[in-house]
């Protein structure tokens, strides 16, 4: 079994990968998937923060939406588009969270 400490790197990555891919995703109302995508980077951030690894997400990327993009994000959760972010909010989170407790 990997320790948390081996699968924080492979959790990284995928971070790095989803915030690369999701950029400007509050202008794509289009894009659903984009805004799930993004939901679970979201997710995954606040589950690796809860459990005490906080010190491993990287410092050049900005994993803190600011509270304008929060109140967009909240206004828009009745949409199709914010509610993929959400699903993927709590699936991020979720999945991340029983990865690290498993490790």
């Amino acid at each position: 079994m990997e320790s948390a400490d081996s699968v924080l790197p492979h959790l990284v990555r995928l971070l790095r990968e989803l915030y690369g891919q999701t950029g400007g995703f509050l202008d794509r109302q289009d894009e659903s998937q984009l805004w799930y995508n993004r939901g679970y980077a979201d997710g995954m951030v606040a589950a690796i923060r809860e459990l005490g690894y906080g010190r491993s997400l990287p410092g050049d990327l900005d994993f803190d939406l600011d509270s304008v993009a929060l109140n967009l994000i909240a206004q828009q959760s009745l949409t199709p588009w914010g509610r993929a972010y959400a699903h993927g909010a709590e699936k991020g989170h979720d999945e991340t969270y029983q990865v690290l407790e498993a490790a």
